[in-house]
C-alpha cells in the first residue's frame, strides 16, 4: 500500500479512537448535570451520590479522550501538510477557538466540578457541572465546523498567490460557522452522544438489577438515562432527516452510495436491504418530495438535470475544465511577476472554472466513487442499530417507571449488550460521513492524493503501528479502571441499595 492509503488507515484509526470517547463525554456530562440539579432542588444526598458515581467514569473517559484528541488534531500537520496548507486560514480557525475558549473552559469547570464538592457552594458547584458539559458541547461545535466546511466548503475564496483557500471577511467567517451541513452535523453527532450516554448508563444500571445490588440507585439512574437517551434518539432522527437533505444537495454521491443507488430517478425508492424496497421513499427523505429526482451514481458520472433545473456536468467535462484551471494557474504563477497582461488573461482562464480545479486532480471519472459496499451497509447498521437503542430505551425507562425491570432479566440483559452496540453504531455514521466523500479530504476541492505530506510509506506504516499498540494500552486502562469502579458501586447508603 502507498502512503496515502497508509495515511488514510491511520487517521481513521485515530479518529475511530478518539469517537469512542467523545459521545460518552457528552452524554454522561448531560446525566450528571441533572442528576445533580436534582440533588441541589431535592437536598437529598442520594442524588449527590448518584451524580459522583457517573462523574467519576466521566472523568476518566474525558481524561482519555483529551489525549486522543491531540493526537489527531497533529496528524493533520505530518500526514496531511498538503491540506493543512491549503485549508490553514480556514481550518485554522475554528480549531484556535475550540482550544482558547471551549477546551479551557470545560478543562477549568471541570476542575472544580470534580475536586470542588464541599469546598464551594452548592449552587456553584452546579453551575461548573453544566458548564463543564456546555465547554464539551461548543468544542464539539467548533470541530464540526471544521469538518462540515470539508463536506461543504463555503465562505472562502481560492487565493492564486499563496495557492490557499482563505476567508476573505468577517461575512465569509458567519458563513462557515453557519453553514447548514456543519450545524446539522453537530446537532447529530451531540445528540447521538446523548444516546451513547443513556445507553451507558441504563446498561451499567442494567448490570446492578442483575446482581441485586443498589436497586434503588440502578432504577433511578435508569429513569435519568433512559430520558436522555431517548430525548437523544428523537432529536437523531429529526438532524439525520436533516442530514439526508444536505447530502443530497451537496454530496450527491454519498448518498446515492449509501443507498447503492446506481441510476437514479424521481419517485425513487429506498432500500432496506437488497430486494426490499419502500416506494418514492428515498426521493421523500432527499428532498422531502414524492417525485423529486434523486442522481444515482452513473447520473453522476455522466452528468444530470437537478431539481432546480440545473445541468450538472459530467465527471469527464469536471476533470477537463479543473485541468484547464489548473493550467491557468500555472501560467499565472510564471507569469505574474515578468508579464502582467498575460498573468490576468491566465487569472481570468483559472476563475472560470475554479469551482472544479480539484477535479483536475483525478485521472478517471470512476475516481469519484467512494466504496459503495463499506457505505451501504454502515448506513444501514446505523439505522439499524439506532432504532434498536430507541426501543431499549424506551422499554427499559417503561419498567423502570413501574418498577417492574428487576424481573425482565431478558431486557437487562439486551440492554448491556447494547453498550457495545451503541458504539459501533456511532462509529458506522462516521464510516458513512467520512468514507461516503472520497476520494475528497475536501469535498470537489482537495483529493486525498494532494493532501498528502511527502512521508514515506513504511514511515507512515511504523506509525501507524505504534499509535494503534499506545492506544490498545490506554483502551485496555481505560477499561480497567471503568470497570473496577463500576464493581465497587456508588457510595450510596445501605437503606438505598
Amino acid at each position: 500500500m502507498d502512503v496515502v492509503t497508509w495515511s488514510r488507515i491511520q487517521f481513521a484509526m485515530t479518529a475511530a479512537y478518539h469517537w469512542l470517547f467523545v459521545p460518552l463525554t457528552l452524554g454522561l456530562a448531560l446525566v450528571m448535570a441533572v442528576m445533580e440539579t436534582i440533588y441541589v432542588v431535592r437536598k437529598d444526598e442520594f442524588w449527590k451520590k448518584a451524580a459522583r458515581f457517573w462523574m467519576k467514569l466521566f472523568a476518566v473517559n474525558f481524561a482519555v479522550g483529551i489525549a486522543t484528541g491531540i493526537i489527531l488534531e497533529f496528524e493533520f500537520g505530518t500526514n496531511w501538510s498538503n491540506y493543512s496548507w491549503f485549508v490553514g486560514d480556514m481550518f485554522g480557525a475554528p480549531l484556535a477557538i475550540e482550544g482558547i475558549l471551549a477546551f479551557f473552559m470545560e478543562a477549568t469547570f471541570f476542575a472544580v466540578m470534580f475536586f470542588g464538592w464541599d469546598k464551594v457552594s452548592k449552587r456553584f458547584h452546579l453551575a461548573s457541572t453544566w458548564l463543564t458539559g456546555i465547554g464539551a458541547t461548543i468544542s464539539a461545535y467548533w470541530i464540526l465546523v471544521a469538518n462540515g466546511w470539508m463536506q461543504n466548503p463555503v465562505g472562502t475564496t481560492f487565493n492564486p498567490d499563496t495557492v490557499r483557500s482563505e476567508m476573505a471577511s468577517v461575512s465569509a467567517f458567519w458563513e462557515v460557522i453557519s453553514n447548514p451541513v456543519a450545524v446539522s452535523k453537530f446537532c447529530h453527532s451531540v445528540t447521538s452522544g446523548w444516546v451513547t450516554g443513556g445507553i451507558f448508563v441504563v446498561g451499567v444500571s442494567s448490570w446492578y438489577l442483575l446482581k441485586g445490588r443498589h436497586r434503588k440507585f440502578a432504577l433511578s439512574s435508569i429513569i435519568v438515562g433512559g430520558l436522555v437517551g431517548l430525548v437523544g434518539s428523537g432529536a437523531v432522527m429529526l438532524s439525520g432527516d436533516s442530514s439526508g437533505v444536505h447530502a443530497a444537495e451537496f454530496q450527491p454521491m454519498k448518498l446515492a452510495a449509501a443507498e447503492g443507488l446506481r441510476d437514479g430517478g424521481r419517485g425513487a425508492a429506498f432500500t432496506i436491504v437488497p430486494g426490499i424496497k419502500v416506494p418514492k421513499m428515498l426521493s421523500i427523505l432527499a428532498t422531502h418530495e414524492l417525485d423529486g429526482y434523486v442522481p444515482g451514481i452513473n447520473d453522476i458520472i455522466n452528468g444530470y438535470t437537478d431539481n432546480d433545473g440545473n445541468v450538472v456536468p459530467s465527471v469527464s467535462e469536471k476533470i477537463r475544465m479543473g485541468r484547464e484551471s489548473l493550467d491557468a494557474l500555472a501560467r499565472y504563477r510564471s507569469l505574474k511577476d515578468t508579464d502582467p497582461v498575460a498573468a490576468a488573461v491566465a487569472t481570468a482562464e483559472m476563475e472560470e472554472n475554479v469551482q472544479y480545479m480539484g477535479y483536475g486532480h483525478l485521472e478517471k471519472p470512476e475516481d469519484v466513487i467512494p466504496p459503495v459496499g463499506v457505505v451501504f451497509w454502515a448506513f444501514r447498521f446505523m439505522v439499524g442499530l439506532g432504532m434498536l437503542m430507541a426501543l431499549v430505551l424506551l422499554l427499559t425507562l417503561l419498567f423502570a417507571w413501574k418498577d417492574k425491570l428487576a424481573g425482565k432479566r431478558w431486557l437487562l440483559w439486551i440492554a448491556i449488550i447494547c453498550i457495545p452496540l451503541v458504539y459501533i453504531c456511532g462509529q458506522c455514521g462516521w464510516i458513512v460521513a467520512e468514507v461516503g466523500r472520497q476520494p475528497w479530504t475536501i469535498q470537489g476541492l482537495l483529493p486525498v492524493n494532494v493532501a498528502i505530506s511527502s512521508l514515506s510509506a513504511g514511515a507512515v506504516k511504523t506509525t501507524f503501528f505504534v499509535f494503534l499498540a499506545v492506544f490498545a494500552l490506554f483502551l485496555a486502562i481505560e477499561i480497567r479502571i471503568m470497570l473496577g469502579a463500576i464493581r465497587k458501586g456508588p457510595e450510596v447508603e445501605p437503606e438505598n441499595n
